[in-house]
């Protein structure tokens, strides 16, 4: 996620807290009755070494930073309003009775709250109207630096996904796919010119599918779909066996639309990886759609003593996780793993639907 500089952060806070303390030692040179016996530094010391420093500081802080740590990423950043009203009352209430109680426990009796259950009451609402003011200061800049870092990730997304495409149009498009598919309809026209036809079909698909509906921000699954069904099926015209390739699709796309081309980068690694292609079930992809998530299942098998072999082709590792925090931060869970000569991705994706 791209957030703000940590420094910019820490002094956006440093600089909050300078302007709350002259303002209070102000307010309070403003208020005393003889201006001419009080200075800045006075006042200043008085904040640090007297109880009023715990009266004014204390709330504050506890305002400040329960409404900005905890409630606006726990509740208000994911619309729980009613959450966010009941725990703020109880946060600027507690910020408001915490120091007056420590000061009727702690401190000497001249600084205590007399017996006197109104003026209690009335200290109590004044520190959480304090707390309240400085937890609402609280949200705003926690608003501030998370619209931020909304705005640089909006712009990083842009910058990578046109990268990205980049990447996949070289990455799919590559020549030595082309010339073996064009090689093998070729050949296939002799045989079965009917089944020459319906792949050339099929490559024309893929290539107007690569070209054209890729440019969009988001393309109905079911065309993602279809454009993975006919790459797999000229992958099969290139080997002996058609059966080394196992492809299921379980569930409706409906009209869920997704990022263009997000599972091919999988699929083309596990068919240029995959040993063992005279074997069934080599490669197996599988998609099982639910009413909230897509599971996508890929998987090869490989030769032991070439599994740490760097990935030549297509788009790396990296890469794709990037893009994937990009388009799915906090929405997505990928895991890939290496076992009994059988390399399988699995890829989650919730919330997808427009």
């Amino acid at each position: 996620m791209v957030t703000m500089k940590k420094s910019a952060i820490i002094l956006l806070h440093i600089g909050y807290w300078a302007l709350y303390l002259l303002l209070i030692v102000t307010f309070l040179m403003a208020m005393a009755n003889k201006k001419e016996q009080w200075s800045f530094t006075a006042m200043s010391n008085l904040i640090f070494t007297t109880p009023l420093g715990l009266v004014t500081l204390l709330p504050a802080i506890l305002g400040f930073y329960c409404f900005y740590s905890f409630l606006f990423p726990r509740y208000l950043d994911k619309r729980k309003l009613l959450g966010f009203f009941v725990a703020g009352m109880v946060v600027v209430i507690s910020a408001g009775i915490l120091p007056v109680s420590i000061m009727m426990i702690t401190l000497p009796a001249e600084w205590r709250v007399k017996n006197n259950f109104a003026e209690f009451l009335a200290m109590v609402g004044f520190l959480s109207v304090l707390a309240l003011i400085n937890g609402i200061i609280g949200l705003v800049m926690r608003g501030f630096i998370t619209w931020y870092g909304d705005i640089r990730l909006k712009e990083e997304l842009q910058r990578r996904n046109y990268e990205t495409e980049l990447a996949l149009i070289k990455s799919q498009l590559n020549p030595h796919f082309l010339f073996n598919t064009i090689n093998n309809i070729d050949v296939l026209i002799e045989k079965d010119p009917e089944k020459a036809s319906a792949y050339l079909n099929k490559l024309s698909g893929i290539m107007r599918f690569m070209l054209y509906e890729t440019k969009a921000e988001r393309v109905p699954l079911a065309k993602e779909l279809e454009y993975i069904e006919k790459y797999i099926e000229l992958q099969r015209i290139r080997a002996s066996n058609p059966r080394y390739v196992e492809y299921v699709v379980k569930g409706e796309a409906g009209n869920r639309r997704i990022e263009p081309m997000l599972f091919i980068p999988f699929i083309e690694n596990a068919f240029k990886h995959s040993e063992y292609k005279k074997n069934e079930d080599a490669v197996k992809i599988e998609f099982v759609l639910e009413p909230g998530a897509i599971h996508f299942r890929c998987g090869n098998r490989y030769i032991e003593k070439l599994k740490d072999k760097p990935d030549a082709g297509g788009l790396g590792n990296e890469l794709i996780r990037r893009r994937l925090e990009l388009l799915y931060p906090g929405k997505h869970r990928l895991h890939v793993s290496k076992e009994n000569g059988f390399y399988k991705v699995v890829l989650i994706i919730n919330e997808y639907e427009d």
